[in-house]
Order: structure tokens, then sequence, then C-alpha cells
């Protein structure tokens, strides 16, 4: 199997390239515009042929390169039911498989950091947007976003997977790359709480300034604006 995690320095994002090896298909998840040069040449180098793109969510940092790959590449794009893209080809509900030749993904719909945040299982890894980050959780503060939506998504739902699993968020600000189910439990400072209303309680108390790229993202995820878009 390919796996190539590369990250946007502007945003913090993390965006994952898959395949099931050199020659064969391959999908992305959560590309940012600004990269899609960089995506395009790893496919090159390694002769794969995109043929999906996802988004675990309508992004409020970066805009994202789902639909610039799209048109560059004619690859599907996806992402979950409750998403408000208006560009994409197929939405997921919870608990749908995702496959190219023989790369399995499986949707969790994850709502909180936002209400259209899908997580996708694939074998010993997940990857969880912004619900489950390396340390720490996505905010809950805007797009509709909802702390005990978080609180369930989080205990009811991706910690109930494997302790092994690998997690492999879309950002992270400390340098790190992954960690694992079993680490997130015994040590993610938020997840030491013992009710739905704890946790909120300590997501009320952030107090977090929104990203300076939000007025633009949000609109323009919705909008998938292309690499021309932005030059005009």
């Amino acid at each position: 199997m390919i796996f190539k995690q590369l990250f946007d320095k502007n945003s913090s994002t993390y965006t994952y390239i898959i395949s099931s090896g050199q020659g064969r298909e391959a999908l992305i998840i959560d590309p940012v515009i600004e990269s899609t040069s960089e995506y395009l040449q790893v496919l090159k180098e390694l002769d794969l042929k995109l043929v999906k793109v996802i988004d675990t969510h309508i992004h409020a940092d970066h805009i994202t390169g789902l639909n610039e790959l799209s048109k560059q590449t004619n690859c599907l794009k996806i992402m979950g039911e409750k998403s408000s893209s208006e560009v994409i080809d197929i939405r997921v509900k919870d608990n749908e498989k995702i496959k190219i030749e023989s790369i399995e993904l499986t949707s969790i719909y994850t709502p909180g950091h936002t209400d259209c945040s899908y997580s996708f299982f694939m074998k010993d890894r997940v990857f969880t947007g912004d619900t489950l980050l390396i340390n720490g959780t996505g905010r809950t503060d805007f797009q509709n976003g909802s702390s005990y939506d978080a609180y369930n998504s989080l205990f009811k739902k991706l910690l109930k997977l494997p302790e092994k699993t690998l997690v492999y968020p879309a950002h992270d600000y400390n340098g790190k790359t992954y960690s694992t189910i079993e680490n997130e439990k015994n040590n993610n400072p938020r997840l030491q709480v013992k009710s739905a209303e704890e946790y909120a309680e300590i997501m009320k108390n952030l107090k977090l300034s929104n990203p300076k790229m939000m007025d633009i993202a949000v609109p323009a995820n919705k909008k998938g604006l292309t690499l021309k878009d932005l030059d005009s």
C-alpha cells in the first residue's frame, strides 16, 4: 500500500494520499488548494490515477483543493451527506463504504466540530478530520458545532474503535504526525471527563479567536472554488 502524509504549513493541515500500489488508483483526503501541484507531482511520480477525493468537513482555515483536483483529474468529489458543499458528486451516509481497488474506507458520522464532520476508518487507521486531534479535539463554537454532539462522536464512536487504531487528524500544530486511540484515551486532556456536561464546560471556556481565513474559506468551500477563481 502507498500512504503519503503531506503537510501545509500555512494552515497546519495534513493531507493524505492512499493507493493499493504504484500504477494503481488513488484517493486523497483533505487537500489544500495551494498544494494542488504538489499532489499532482506525487501522483505522477508514483504513476497513480486519482479517482476519488474526500473532505472530512467544510474547512474554515483553508480553501480545499477538492474541486480543483476534480477539474484537473476528473476524480469524484466525496463528502458526508450533511455537507453544504454545492459541488459534491457522492454524499456518503454514516457507515457507508468507499472503495478503490483493494482500499476500503468506512464513513463515520462524527458531528460536533461542525454539523457535517465525518471520519473515515480504514483497517488499522482512522482519519478523524478536526473531530479528534492529537492531544486535543476540534473546537465546537461555529458552523453549527455542538460540544454535546462532539462528546457523543468521541466517546460513543471514535473511542470505541480498537485501541491500537492509528489516528490521523486533519491538523496538528505541534509537529506530531499520528497517535492511537489508546494514547488519546489515556493522555488527551480533553478526554479525561466523566460526562458530556463536563466536556461542554471545557469547550465553552476555550475562548478561541476565529480562524483568520474563516470568512473567506467557508463560503469558498461551499461553492467549490478553483485556482482560476482565486486568480480572477
